[in-house]
């Protein structure tokens, strides 16, 4: 592996646990997202991968080599900052160009080097002007060529999009993704927004408060999470969980009852996506009734909040053209391939 966190832990001087023996490896030339709600320790990972926090135990090991106390310039990486960290008095050639100053590279290097890392952020035309004189997206993709121009083995991005708008985020998303495929260098990506997550990773590395609660790739954690926690985490909307009991195959809580083949028996969590909930007709044999709560337009799907008892649930339907009115009557099917069941003390997956 070329990048090994062994048994990380971190503790602040105020007594806050950071990390609680994090133990993940990933190869180099992966982009890795560290993925979790805040607090959850992504950003210390990311801070004591570089060098800027010291962990309180364990090592970080990079190609075999313990660098746990290397300084940070002696580490080979390269990192973006959620502000990007410009110096403001400096042009943007400047700013890209700095990295390179420091490590005294000749003139024409500097120069070659600092034009063609703009070319291929496709900032060429403002290298003259100061950071104030920048938009949001223009800042970000500054900070990425200051931190890539110098060729460091690894990126590392601590949440570098929060600061855009919507449709910038999309667009940066793209070019992140382009620019790992092109320069073939190991991305580290801290990142609360799971969509993020999915659309950049080569793997997903899930976290919670300060442990590794699952890691694989995009489409594994979403469509297997490994726990309760992660399944109601990742999607948009999040995956509908119900807390009930289970008996000879047979599914209960409250009003709901559905056919749960292959899990134990006992109380239980079942889950399903929106997406995965088929609105069926009241005379089908495994029909659950509902009632329609409130309807959100989401083109091109539409949303339908609905209620039973005291249950309540998401079901997703793409282009869906039927209007459906508060309090009207709606019957649901959960496909037994769809269903998601986890311990209902753990949390963990159980199939």
């Amino acid at each position: 592996m070329g990048i090994v966190f062994d048994g990380i832990s971190k503790v602040f001087p105020d007594g806050t646990a950071a990390l609680h023996g994090l133990d993940l490896a990933f190869d180099t030339g992966e982009f890795i997202v560290l993925l979790g709600p805040s607090g959850s320790g992504k950003t210390t990972a990311c801070r004591v991968l570089a060098g800027l926090e010291h962990p309180t135990g364990g090592r970080i090991l990079v190609d075999g080599k313990d660098v746990t106390d290397l300084p940070p310039r002696f580490r080979g990486m390269g990192m973006v900052f959620q502000n990007y960290a410009l110096y403001s008095h400096k042009s943007v050639y400047e700013n890209i160009a700095y990295p390179l100053r420091v490590r005294k590279m000749a003139g024409t290097e500097i120069d070659r080097s600092v034009r063609n890392m703009a070319d291929l952020l496709q900032i060429g035309r403002y290298l003259a002007r100061k950071p104030s004189q920048l938009s949001g997206g223009q800042a970000q993709r500054v900070a990425v060529a200051r931190a890539l121009v110098w060729q460091p083995d690894i990126c590392l991005m601590d949440e570098p999009l929060s600061n855009l708008d919507a449709l910038l985020r999309l667009h940066m998303r793209t070019e992140l993704k382009r620019l790992h495929r092109e320069l073939k260098k190991t991305f580290v990506f801290v990142t609360h927004d799971q969509e993020e997550a999915m659309t950049l990773a080569t793997r997903v590395a899930v976290l919670r408060d300060g442990r590794l609660v699952q890691f694989d790739e995009p489409k594994t954690v979403y469509r297997r999470p490994a726990s309760r926690f992660v399944a109601e985490f990742m999607g948009r909307p999040a995956m509908n969980t119900f807390e009930g009991m289970l008996y000879a195959g047979m599914f209960r809580a409250g009003d709901i009852a559905c056919a749960a083949p292959g899990i134990p028996d006992g109380p239980v969590v079942l889950g399903i996506r929106p997406e995965q909930v088929e609105i069926v007709d009241s005379s089908a044999a495994d029909a659950v009734r509902f009632e329609v709560d409130v309807m959100e337009l989401v083109e091109p799907d539409v949303l339908v909040f609905v209620r039973s008892g005291t249950s309540s649930m998401i079901v997703r339907t793409p282009n869906d053209d039927r209007t459906f009115a508060h309090g009207e009557p709606l019957f649901l099917r959960f496909p037994p391939a769809a269903l998601h069941a986890f311990d209902a003390v753990t949390g963990a997956r159980l199939t």
